[in-house]
């Protein structure tokens, strides 16, 4: 199980077929039950004028603002670095880029890229305290809510290919044996991304050996792999054995760079900040688990991974029929607390097994990652903040945000749409359909009740 892009979670690809088309009819079905959804989750939906009009004054001229920036030596140029993001199909807004080069002594040198979001929203700004009111943003397939306004989320601080763009860098040099940290260093940055990657665009290039970018990835991924596999051996649940190469790599390359930034704060600085902690199944809940798992058919734990409940379900995992996978994911799911934010990282992660852990990689989307941002950039925790009572309400706004999307799925499959399909491809509204034009037959089995 990872802590990272749960949100966004992609379970396959479509970007072959276009959008999923429905009547004007079903679209008005869809708009009611998303505003019943903001209802009752309290989701803000549209940005209040002082807040657009405080985005559109504060982003008028990008690029001038990254020249000065450059000028007056306040950033590292890594315009240089051949770097690229990997993201989901329908993504409108890019956190993270990655760059990899390999030393001449075998060391993985690794910049995570991070959307410098603190340049433009400070504390006390208008802006800062809509995300904080918001949380998080809310992905709902086909549909998003913005944590920020979208001329930052979608073009300031997204950090779109071919633009110069403000980051946050994390610079990490990896031993290849033990794969720990030999340099961390984490500071502000200028980037430019080559190109932007959807996941199954990054798998071909890993299949043509002549690919723009094949090397790059495949380095990512033979980095990717060896984290991936230690983290196993070390007892880190890995709920999705199938997972392909191009999620391995944004996965472990996001989860280095948050564990290198986390070790920072805690154990270099000594900061408050918001942590990830995920509590532990009680002994029983996890007998539990297991004893539902070894009850289904065709399939067996290993004897010798009983031990540690986390590597009996990756061990079963690997070995049980596809039929199954799904069953033991919600067996496992089932007893796991939710994870939370903290302003005290101890207890740790238990899904990842790690001892101290906390979010920094998608700032555009996640209020803890743009806490944690400021407190690196500036040591400290926001004046007037009570940090606590934040970790509090971002957990608590997170909850609300996955309740929403799961209920939007749910209605979706209710009357007869394929919520990955709509994830994957978009909507298109066909106002007046031509005699003889089919829409999507996943569009048209509409449940009249599931309407009401």
């Amino acid at each position: 199980m990872s802590d990272e892009r749960d949100e966004q979670a992609y379970a396959g690809t479509a970007e072959g077929q276009g959008p999923v088309r429905i009547d004007e009819e079903l679209a008005r079905h869809l708009a009611n039950k998303r505003e019943e959804l903001f209802e009752e989750f309290e989701i803000r939906d549209g940005f209040p004028s002082e807040v657009r009009r405080e985005a559109e004054e504060r982003t008028t001229d990008i690029q001038a603002e990254i020249t000065e920036e450059l000028d007056e030596d306040y950033r590292t140029d890594h315009r240089d670095l051949t770097a690229c993001t990997i993201d989901p199909a329908d993504a409108q807004d890019f956190d993270d880029a990655i760059s990899i080069e390999k030393e001449e002594d075998g060391r993985y040198h690794l910049w995570v890229h991070i959307a410098d979001v603190t340049h433009y929203v400070h504390p006390g700004s208008t802006m800062w305290q809509e995300a904080v009111e918001r949380g998080s943003t809310v992905y709902l397939p086909g549909y998003t809510v913005h944590m920020l306004p979208p001329v930052l989320a979608e073009t300031a601080c997204s950090l779109v290919p071919n633009e110069d763009r403000l980051a946050h860098t994390v610079e990490m040099l990896i031993d290849p044996e033990t794969l720990s940290y030999e340099e961390i260093d984490i500071y502000k940055s200028v980037i430019h991304s080559d190109e932007r990657l959807t996941y199954s665009e990054a798998e071909r290039r890993l299949d043509e050996p002549d690919a723009d970018l094949h090397d790059e990835l495949s380095l990512a991924f033979e980095l990717a792999e060896s984290l991936h596999e230690q983290r196993k051996d070390d007892g880190s649940l890995v709920l999705n054995p199938k997972r392909d190469r191009a999620h391995t790599i944004i996965e472990e390359c996001m989860l280095k760079a948050n564990k290198a930034v986390t070790h920072e704060l805690q154990w270099v600085r000594g900061l408050e900040a918001m942590f990830r902690v995920h509590p532990q199944p009680s002994p029983d809940e996890w007998d539990k688990a297991l004893q539902e798992i070894q009850e289904l058919d065709g399939v067996s734990i290993p004897a010798d991974s009983w031990d540690d409940p986390r590597k009996a379900v990756n061990a079963t995992l690997e070995q049980a029929p596809g039929r199954q996978l799904n069953k033991i994911q919600w067996a496992v799911m089932k007893v796991m607390p939710r994870a939370k934010y903290m302003n005290d990282p101890f207890g740790g992660h238990h899904a990842l097994n790690f001892e101290i852990y906390g979010h920094f990689t998608s700032p555009i989307r996640r209020l803890s990652d743009l806490v944690n941002h400021w407190i690196i950039y500036q040591n400290e925790t926001p004046e007037d903040h009570d940090l606590a009572a934040l970790c509090d309400h971002a957990s608590d706004r997170q909850k609300d945000a996955e309740t929403a999307e799961r209920l939007y799925k749910q209605f979706l499959q209710e009357i007869g749409l394929d919520p990955h399909a709509v994830n994957n491809r978009g909507l298109e509204v066909i106002e007046e359909p031509d005699e003889g034009q089919d829409l999507d037959r996943e569009a048209t089995e509409v449940d009249p009740e599931a309407l009401d």
